[in-house]
């Protein structure tokens, strides 16, 4: 079998650095640990009102059994007026991305 080898030389921006796909992932995750987000945050997330996250995500019995904190969950539901919603950031975006399908069919 023949080989060709090419040296080739890339300039990188100064303000700009390379790194490994795991490393970026790593990165983004890292940003979310130990933040909750408001049903505001959520909204401003998926860009959906809140009617339509309740009516979609937070309240249909297959994902409530999952979201809410008191089934071991990471999503706290008020239970009265005046309490706010609170979603744990790092796992409410893993449920998002791992049941898009779900959510939209």
């Amino acid at each position: 079998m023949q080989q060709l080898s090419v040296t080739l030389t890339i300039p990188i921006p100064a303000d700009s650095v390379v790194i490994s796909k795991v490393e970026l992932e790593e990165l983004k995750n890292a940003q979310l640990v130990g933040v909750y987000w408001s049903m505001k945050d959520l909204e401003n997330r998926i860009k959906r009102k809140n009617e339509w996250i309740k009516e979609n995500i937070l309240y249909p019995a297959n994902f409530k059994k999952i979201l809410d904190v008191e089934s071991g969950g990471f999503v706290f539901y008020p239970k009265s007026k005046g309490q706010t919603w609170s979603f744990q950031a790092t796992k409410m975006a893993e449920f998002l991305e791992k049941h898009f399908k779900d959510i939209y069919s």
